[in-house]
């Protein structure tokens, strides 16, 4: 009897896809970065530290990566940074926004500073983003743009309120920018995580009593997240494995949204 040979397909696979990864210095955008790579994928990586960038690179496998620093809060030029990208390394095939700040901060001490800074970190770079990457020769013809917000954005958050709503406008941006973007075609989906392990969820922490953080973790039921867990929801909306899903909100919380 003749032994039939069938081809593994990797329907993750990343191979000749360009990809721009914000925040790829540390936490969910480096673990997003490194398994992109892993995937086949060639990356440009974002952020505002040349030289944290330039050792994030030298940890991804494969060739062909680039870093591009720069600072998201400049919004308005937020544009022709991508064009720029896409006229020196190739149209982008995804993009993956995992930049952004957490500060809390009780509504007591609210003040307009720092609600501008939130906010333009948070929403606002990822509003500028999605009018960069639309731009014609910015984007490859099947192209993914996907979002990092937090439960935050769907969960009472006492002292954190700030943040909370420029995660749940990124959130509410998805939805919207899912259907405004078709035309373009390109796939607008965000991941909502709760915490995990990364810098931000540490320098918090700092501001924490150990009962307070306590009873953060006492509403994950799965414990705290670590960054390759957020990092291969993001991959999977970033392939073609997710070719027929835009507009959605996929969490990865260790079962907190279900508490």
């Amino acid at each position: 009897m003749t032994q039939q040979s069938h081809a593994i397909i990797n329907p993750m696979d990343q191979t000749g896809r360009h990809v721009l990864v914000t925040g790829a210095s540390s936490g969910i955008g480096r673990a997003t970065a490194e398994l992109m790579a892993g995937l086949g994928a060639r990356l440009t990586l974002g952020g505002r530290d040349p030289g944290r960038l330039e050792e994030a690179r030298a940890r991804l496998p494969g060739s062909g990566h680039n870093i591009r620093p720069f600072d998201l809060t400049h919004l308005d030029d937020v544009p022709s940074w991508l064009k720029s990208i896409a006229e020196a390394h190739g149209p982008l095939d995804g993009l993956a926004h995992c930049a952004g700040i957490q500060e809390t901060r009780p509504i007591r001490s609210f003040e307009a500073v720092a609600f501008h800074r939130i906010i333009d970190a948070n929403l606002g770079s990822a509003l500028a983003l999605a009018k960069g990457f639309r731009q014609k020769g910015v984007h490859g013809g099947r192209a993914a743009l996907v979002y990092v917000s937090s439960i935050a954005g769907q969960i009472g958050t006492p002292g954190n309120v700030i943040y909370a709503a420029s995660k749940g406008g990124v959130q509410a941006a998805t939805k919207g920018l899912a259907l405004e973007l078709l035309r373009d075609g390109i796939r607008v989906n965000c991941v909502v995580p709760a915490l995990v392990e990364t810098e931000l969820v540490r320098q918090a922490r700092l501001k924490l009593t150990e009962e307070q953080f306590a009873r953060m973790i006492d509403h994950q039921p799965m414990g705290l997240g670590q960054p390759d867990d957020v990092a291969h929801a993001i991959a999977f909306l970033l392939s073609g494995a997710s070719r027929w899903i835009t507009g959605s909100l996929l969490a990865v919380d260790g079962g907190a949204l279900a508490y």
